[in-house]
């Protein structure tokens, strides 16, 4: 009774953590526009980057999961406290993207990590970034 009437009182903002899984940086550059230009600013929808995946509440992921990085990047999902959302920025964690064929490329993220939102596109449009973060701190307000 006393921890719900504490969560209807307090209301956390999510916070943010972004993982590089062996991308082109395109997707890196637009999730930058959406952070820093004031026109897509995310701090004003109540989310803020953190630097540590142990605050994290919310984890975006760009680029194929490439070999040389899978174990790392398993390993830091690991240390995202739950509950955790994931949200795949681009087509690359998705599907591989171009690289889906390469010998480095291990597969699509959600072979490895379940992934809650798809953000598609090849880099995505700020705008459709912004929506799939609107969605994933939907879905991670059910789970708090």
């Amino acid at each position: 009774m006393y921890k719900s009437t504490l969560q209807k009182i307090v209301q956390k903002s999510p916070w943010l953590y972004r993982i590089n899984a062996g991308s082109c940086n395109g997707c890196d550059v637009e999730l930058v526009t959406t952070a820093c230009i004031p026109r897509y600013d995310l701090e004003r929808l109540g989310c803020k980057y953190c630097g540590s995946p142990k605050h994290a509440d919310i984890v975006l992921i760009t680029g194929p999961l490439t070999a040389r990085v899978k174990e790392k990047v398993l390993r830091v999902y690991d240390e995202i406290p739950n509950p955790k959302v994931v949200v795949a920025i681009g087509i690359c964690p998705i599907s591989g993207g171009v690289f889906r064929d390469s010998y480095a490329i291990e597969g699509p993220l959600d072979q490895y990590i379940p992934v809650d939102v798809n953000v598609p596109g090849c880099p995505p449009r700020p705008q459709a970034i912004i929506d799939g973060i609107l969605e994933a701190v939907e879905i991670w307000k059910q789970r708090v």
